[in-house]
């Protein structure tokens, strides 16, 4: 048996065209015909990067479930609670991983219920796990972003800096750097801008300083068309690619972090701009962040070090009082 597709145009059976190597092919009962459509139609749901990202949330339930010989329509509350144990205890995800799948196969069953699939949701009263209150990512710290600007600025690789100032300047996602083309700059009044498309497929202007426009306009080198950011082949760099640029430029430039990756240099532009006393909605709108929590998540875990009682009671103890 062939296994399971469930891109929004390959429902029929005929159409199944992709991950064949991905799942492992335990046949199903007749009902996969059904499944496939209920995947269909929330996936339907969804566009642009949200539908990338839930899809492959989905897929990982769906491998998992295909994986223990079962049924994803015929599933109940405890084999929900197995999925998260495993994904915990074996796969050892960090708790915003975990809450953030659980929370697309809750949404999978709730339309499977919307659209007559399911009686009733066995992810409905499933428990899921606390996520700290603060971002675990701490982001660069001045000294730091400063070097790998300076490395960018220096590289023989013109992507580098564009890409450095793409993510830590412009605040951009990994994704949003990666997709955006050089038919989307232009200018309006009187500024040189760059059309952003975010998550849900929305689309944003986002102005471009200076020295942004340089970095960008070195990497577009006289082009007309294709991507800004390009591999060394000249094909359009993907997230992967950027994070080993980001890592060589570490290295180089003598940055020193646990794990160099692109969500730290977003994470920088928007502590930069808290600590530079610009407000916290002007960030969130700076930031494209839909709710003003998303924002100070960013914050609280840098602010939490600086107020530790380590800190206070040095600072007590120096006083000599």
């Amino acid at each position: 048996m062939a296994a399971l597709s469930w891109s929004a145009d390959s429902v029929h059976p005929a159409k199944m065209t992709t991950y064949e190597n991905v799942l492992v092919p335990i046949p199903l009962p007749p009902e996969s015909d059904t499944l496939r459509r209920a995947v269909a139609a929330y996936l339907a749901r969804f566009k642009g990067q949200s539908r990338v990202h839930t899809e492959s949330d989905l897929r990982a339930f769906l491998t998992w479930c295909r994986g223990h010989g079962l049924d994803p329509l015929t599933a109940q509350r405890p084999h929900i609670e197995l999925y998260i144990r495993w994904m915990q205890e074996t796969r050892r995800y960090k708790p915003s991983t975990v809450s953030r799948r659980v929370a697309v196969v809750a949404g999978f069953y709730r339309t499977s219920v919307i659209d007559a699939v399911l009686a009733q949701s066995p992810a409905e009263h499933v428990r899921r796990p606390n996520v700290p209150a603060e971002s675990p990512t701490l982001g660069l710290t001045h000294l730091q972003f400063e070097a790998m600007l300076a490395t960018a600025r220096t590289s023989t690789n013109v992507n580098d800096f564009a890409l450095v100032a793409m993510l830590g300047l412009l605040g951009l996602r990994i994704f949003e750097a990666c997709g955006a083309d050089i038919s989307d700059l232009g200018e309006e009044h009187g500024h040189r801008v760059l059309r952003v498309t975010g998550k849900g497929g929305k689309v944003v202007l986002t102005p471009l300083p200076p020295a942004v426009a340089r970095a960008i306009d070195r990497a577009v080198d006289a082009r007309t068309s294709g991507p800004i950011l390009r591999t060394g082949r000249g094909t359009r760099m993907d997230r992967h690619c950027a994070t080993r640029r980001l890592h060589h430029l570490a290295e180089v430039g003598g940055v020193h972090v646990a794990r160099m990756h692109p969500h730290m240099l977003r994470h920088t532009f928007v502590t930069t701009m808290l600590d530079a006393g610009v407000d916290l909605r002007d960030v969130q709108i700076a930031a494209r962040h839909a709710d003003p929590r998303t924002t100070m998540r960013y914050d609280r875990a840098r602010k939490n070090l600086d107020r530790h009682p380590n800190y206070i009671l040095a600072a007590y103890m120096a006083s000599g009082t």
